[in-house]
């Protein structure tokens, strides 16, 4: 078993990052990048209400290459899983942020719109198919638990979150994901959908080792409890894939 072989100190594991040769780790595709890192950042500052770290937070998204349009787009996510209030005080600190920088003559790139939904669309049946993708299905699974006690609240999930929010295309299922692991991380108590993120992240093209990176960064940035608990879950997700 190699469980808690990544939760033993993620504060280390993120120093050690800096050691490793940058040559090797562009070539493996080992590390978050500039732009993911903020994304980490946004998601969870937004998810858990930290508002004082989200504002240097977006500048440095910003700074890394994130257009405005993706900024936004993270912070309209988030009140999918953490709720209104949350998303639309990100919001806000994101509009006193772009106000502070376009002061300061600073003007950011606006970045693509998203493509607009065709009318018509089976939403049910993309949110359906979007969902079983996300985690890996080959087919669509029957369903089950809470699917069958609430039928409503799966419907609200495959028309509204993985239908509506997931076909805008202004943000890759990748960030999106990504994203969504980094609010669930801060939110807690919610580790069951933190697993199922988590894996969907990984089959979105996130890497073992950006998995890791991503533990390691909870740990400087939200704190070593927060790590711990998403590393047991990510221990969980790997060895589940290495079966």
């Amino acid at each position: 078993m190699h469980k808690k072989q990544i939760s033993l100190c993620p504060v280390f594991f993120f120093a050690a990052l800096s050691l490793i040769n940058i040559g090797e780790v562009q070539a493996v595709n080992k590390t978050l990048n500039t732009k993911q890192q903020a994304v980490v950042s946004i998601a969870a500052f937004t998810a858990n209400g930290d508002l004082e770290k989200l504002r240097p937070a977006l500048n440095e998204g910003l700074d890394a290459g994130l257009t405005v349009n993706e900024t936004k787009e993270i912070l309209v996510q988030m009140y999918a899983y953490c709720g209104f209030p949350r998303s639309l005080n990100g919001i806000s600190t994101f509009m006193a942020v772009m106000d502070e920088r376009g002061k300061k003559g600073i003007q950011d790139k606006m970045g693509k719109e998203t493509t607009p939904m065709p009318p018509g669309l089976d939403r049910d049946r993309y949110g359906t198919q979007t969902r079983a993708k996300l985690g890996g299905l080959a087919s669509i699974s029957q369903p089950s638990g809470y699917q069958l006690f609430v039928p409503v609240i799966d419907a609200f999930l495959k028309e509204h979150l993985f239908a509506d929010i997931f076909y805008r295309d202004n943000l890759d299922w990748q960030t999106r994901e990504l994203a969504t692991i980094s609010a669930l991380a801060a939110m807690g108590g919610v580790a069951g959908q933190l697993q199922f993120h988590m894996g969907a992240a990984m089959n979105m093209g996130i890497t073992e080792w950006q998995a890791k990176e991503f533990i390691a960064l909870l740990a400087a940035k939200l704190g070593q409890k927060e790590a711990e608990i998403a590393a047991d879950v990510l221990d969980k997700v790997i060895a589940a894939r290495n079966k």
